[in-house]
């Protein structure tokens, strides 16, 4: 956007949302193993825009699964004739106009995020986040400001990532999945290759691994492993909740000194504080503290030491900001967790945190493993980290070809529409059946 508004009118149209329109996407995702099973051939994304009186787009990017896109209908109607600048009001506009199916809350774990037990005011968080975004974007094009200047303004000029190592298979199981040229790796010694490909090909120089997926000492190798072969490297473990605490414990005490944090060895506040408690080991989460009623047991406690932030599902940036400030009175960390994103969400990512005093650590992001885009320039990492711009909004602009494309995948693969790490497992092993916590 050129020119400097004057116009009261002007103005007004360019802050008045005329338009929101939804397009779910299919993004393809590699054969990546958790402890839930393993990642699907593609992943459902939620593309947001809002258009304002004066033809201003923002965009927003969540989570597209069928009752994230259910919410997003619901509340999409209720923001047209709203100004840009009303973010506030949207939890209020979402509890009044977006019904949850209860059904959508009978699995006992959110598959697309491991953040703990969902519950509707999650699930409208997660929406509401998309909405957030895109309105912020639209808003920072209107005043021609970045959407950090929004916030308060940026406290760093580049945000640092890890490289998030997985285990995986060479191959999806489905024969008509997308292919790459990872291979497989299953053993320390093909994660630390994979960590060398990430530092070779992104400059990552922090890493975290999933784990929840081979026994707990076999996954204690692959990272003393790693600090071998990256001795000044930050290290971090991530087995979502598929610990006892008493495995938690021991796995604890032979990566004291090695480990940054460990991240959810046990599922609940209570056992997360006994695995600090008795081993020392800091620990992080984005599966016990994923609301602000979580937050009083979970720091009275000392259960965790450092909170995985995600806009996503805190509801939006301000939101994350808004928590950031809360585990800084109370001396606990904070990073970003992620999900299987894409170039929009990574923008608010690097937007937000370059706002925060104390990002202690690097952010987590999936983005390397995806090659699909709906930006016109995606974003590239340099020595691990994404240089924060100054352009108006996001700094992002949508690829509608690109859009049309993952949205023609959409409408042709209705059974990928909901993201289901078992099923893909279960083509391998039929015997495969949800875990329950703990799984060793």
């Amino acid at each position: 956007m050129t020119g400097h508004r004057t116009s009261a009118a002007d103005t007004t149209a360019d802050t008045t949302i005329a338009d929101v329109r939804l397009t779910p996407i299919l993004i393809a995702d590699p054969p990546l193993l958790n402890v839930q099973g393993v990642h699907q051939p593609y992943v459902p994304r939620l593309i947001v825009e809002v258009e304002t009186e004066g033809g201003i787009v923002g965009v927003g990017e969540t989570l597209g699964d069928t009752t994230y896109l259910e919410i997003a209908r619901q509340l999409a109607p209720a923001l047209v004739g709203r100004r840009t600048s009303e973010t506030n009001l949207l939890p209020a506009i979402a509890a009044c106009v977006a019904d949850v199916d209860a059904g959508a809350l009978s699995s006992p774990t959110d598959t697309a995020g491991f953040r703990g037990t969902p519950n509707a005011g999650k699930l409208r968080l997660s929406v509401i986040s998309a909405f957030e975004v895109a309105m912020l974007d639209a808003l920072g094009k209107a005043t021609e400001l970045p959407v950090h200047a929004l916030l308060g303004g940026k406290v760093r000029d580049s945000v640092e990532y890890s490289g998030y190592l997985f285990y995986r298979w060479a191959e999806h199981p489905q024969d008509d999945a997308p292919r790459d040229d990872w291979g497989a790796a299953l053993d320390p010694a093909g994660i630390v290759e994979q960590a060398r490909r990430f530092h070779r090909d992104h400059g990552f120089t922090s890493f975290k691994l999933k784990g929840g997926v081979f026994p707990p000492d076999e996954e204690a190798a692959a990272i003393r492993a790693l600090a071998e072969a990256f001795p000044d490297s930050p290290l971090r473990l991530d087995p979502n909740g598929g610990w006892s605490v008493g495995t938690s414990l021991k796995v604890a005490a032979e990566l004291t000194g090695v480990l940054e944090y460990l991240e959810d060895p046990t599922t609940s506040t209570p056992g997360m504080a006994q695995v600090h408690e008795g081993s020392g080991m800091p620990l992080a989460t984005n599966m016990c503290v994923t609301r602000l009623g979580e937050i009083p047991e979970a720091f009275t406690k000392d259960a965790v030491q450092v909170v995985l932030s995600d806009h996503h599902y805190w509801g939006g940036l301000r939101a994350t900001k808004e928590l950031a400030a809360i585990c800084s009175a109370f001396g606990v960390g904070v990073s970003m967790h992620s999900n299987t994103h894409l170039g929009i969400s990574l923008a608010a990512m690097t937007q937000v945190a370059a706002t925060v005093p104390h990002l202690d650590y690097a952010c987590d992001t999936h983005r390397p493993w995806q090659t699909d885009d709906v930006i016109t320039v995606p974003h590239v990492f340099r020595e691990g980290r994404i240089e924060v711009t100054d352009t108006p909004g996001l700094g992002v602009e949508l690829d509608r070809d690109a859009l049309a494309v993952l949205h023609e995948r959409w409408l042709a693969m209705p059974g990928m529409r909901d993201r289901d790490d078992e099923a893909g497992m279960r083509l391998v092993d039929p015997r495969w059946t949800p875990h329950s916590s703990p799984r060793w």
